[in-house]
């Protein structure tokens, strides 16, 4: 188990350097670019393989407890520590991130983006998915910091050499801001470190800020919480996500949804609602209020995308969606209750899932009409996908009600739970301004379904019989491989939440009462 742990943060690196080096001549396969794309699935594949061993081999009977911990001095004078270690927060998130890695992989291998060398390609994938990995692994506030930022780069790249119009301003964008929160966050998290003369984050949560005076919590939670919201990203700083979002390949676009934004929402439960409770409690009804101004504003501004006439970018359009769905996120974990908070967990699990289906599938749409733009696409009869591709347009319909919430599907139990735990916030929120959060959150939901309706109306419907595009291919193999596991398992974790909840709750009930330990 321990070296399982640290295999699944270092094999990536490894893959990459590999990645880079000449092929050997057995297994050049067509071409070196083939040889080169099969690297990267097989990289991922085994990294997905020892995820799956690591979810087997851990003791769901203590799921509170850290797990495969690896401990080892590696700056002395700073006192900051190697330290890994898995628990019932962070399990579903390496399984899920290594999943969505091997799938882009695979889909790579079939549809790689127009761009530089394909090695690049791959190098960039495997050191992104390294970074990610650590982040959701790691136990020491400086390698936390490290991992997060590791993962700036590689995506930076992706999007600046990969990406499609407008992708050198969106890439500028995504790490500019993101750097300049991250820089925030830094001092945020040194502040901890050396006022409690601690990095260990187990220790920290242990101590549940009894060292930390009121306001050094207050200016730590100010200070990370700012560098987490932008990676969230939380309204107003969201305003990089859709240039990112619509300028990035398919795959970046589904990494960045369903991966990098979860880093900041994990931060905030693992970091500050464990070490910083008393800084946390007093910015919570702010961070509520922020959350719910989100859902709001990225449902609106998925509904001016819809509307017809707006030239709307599907993509784009998804983007703002995401804007929304975290917002769910924000708000649970806003209430800092148990059930909030689980619900906080289980959306980022659903969001990732829906989400980088959703992007999968619009990418798949636009290589076969040549756009995202949905006035062109719905034209004057609509897409008409269910006629045309029935396979494709059913997919695309249930990626949809799976975003909208529908009970039954993944979607439905985050944000139901997230406005639980904000109609029943911790003791000393103010509960009038909740409740306030959570009759704004229910009617974003309506307005998330009204969006998407829409949209499955447009691009869905219409007559297959006429149009200037009489023939759209169907869902190809490949695709099928890549998007079946995403659906599967959103029926999965829609049909049995407890399989989520029952690894999430234990480890959020000790994590609120005063950490791991």
């Amino acid at each position: 188990m321990q070296f399982l742990l640290a295999f699944l943060v270092a094999a990536p690196l490894l893959g990459a350097v590999a990645a880079l080096l000449p092929a050997p001549p057995g297994l050049k396969g067509r071409s070196p670019e083939q040889a080169v794309l099969r690297h990267g699935v097989t990289v991922t594949g085994v990294i997905l393989a020892a995820a799956i061993a690591l979810a087997l081999g851990f003791d769901h009977d203590a799921p509170a407890r850290f797990q495969a911990t690896t401990d080892i001095s590696w700056i002395p004078a700073l006192d900051v520590r190697i330290h890994l270690g898995v628990d019932g927060i962070s399990l579903p998130l390496l399984l899920m991130t290594a999943l969505l890695f091997f799938l882009c992989a695979l889909y790579s291998y079939f549809k790689l983006p127009a761009g530089p060398s394909p090695k690049a390609f791959v190098a960039l994938l495997l050191v992104l998915e390294s970074g990610t990995l650590a982040t959701f692994a790691v136990l020491d506030l400086l390698l936390f910091f490290l991992a997060f930022e590791m993962v700036l780069i590689p995506m930076y790249f992706l999007i600046a050499r990969w990406g499609g119009a407008q992708r050198q301003a969106a890439a500028w964008k995504f790490i500019l801001y993101t750097l300049l929160g991250s820089v925030v966050m830094l001092l945020g998290l040194l502040l901890i470190g050396v006022t409690a003369d601690t990095f260990d984050m187990v220790a920290l949560a242990s101590d549940n800020g009894r060292e930390l005076s009121r306001t050094t919590q207050l200016l730590a939670v100010l200070a990370i919480g700012l560098g987490l919201a932008v990676k969230t990203p939380m309204w107003p700083l969201h305003t990089w996500l859709p240039d990112a979002h619509t300028a990035a390949p398919t795959v970046g676009s589904v990494l960045l949804a369903g991966v990098l934004l979860k880093m900041g929402t994990y931060g905030f439960v693992r970091i500050l609602l464990p070490v910083t409770p008393e800084g946390m409690a007093a910015f919570a009804p702010y961070l509520g209020a922020f959350a719910v101004v989100g859902i709001v504003y990225g449902s609106l501004a998925c509904l001016a995308l819809a509307r017809k006439g707006n030239k709307g970018d599907l993509k784009r359009l998804i983007a703002y969606s995401s804007v929304g769905h975290m917002g769910f996120v924000l708000l649970g974990i806003a209430s800092m209750s148990p059930t909030g908070v689980n619900g906080a967990l289980f959306a980022n699990i659903a969001h990732g899932l829906i989400t980088g289906l959703l992007f999968f599938l619009v990418g798949a749409l636009k290589d076969r009409y040549g756009t995202a733009d949905l006035d062109t696409l719905a034209g004057a009869t609509g897409a008409a996908l269910y006629g045309r591709a029935p396979r494709f347009g059913a997919l695309l319909a249930f990626a949809a009600v799976a975003s909208l919430g529908l009970p039954g599907l993944a979607g439905f139990w985050g944000e139901m739970l997230a406005l639980f735990g904000a109609f029943d916030p911790a003791e000393g929120l103010p509960r009038p301004a909740f409740l306030t959060y959570t009759a704004v959150g229910a009617f974003g939901t309506l307005l998330t379904a009204a969006y998407l309706l829409v949209v499955v109306r447009r691009v869905c419907m219409g007559d297959p019989k006429t149009g200037p595009e009489l023939t759209v291919a169907d869902v190809q193999h490949y695709e099928f491989a890549a998007w079946t596991p995403l659906v599967a398992l959103t029926v999965l974790a829609g049909l049995w939440p407890a399989l989520l909840l029952g690894l999430t709750d234990p480890a959020v009930q000790q994590l609120l009462a005063g950490g791991n330990s």
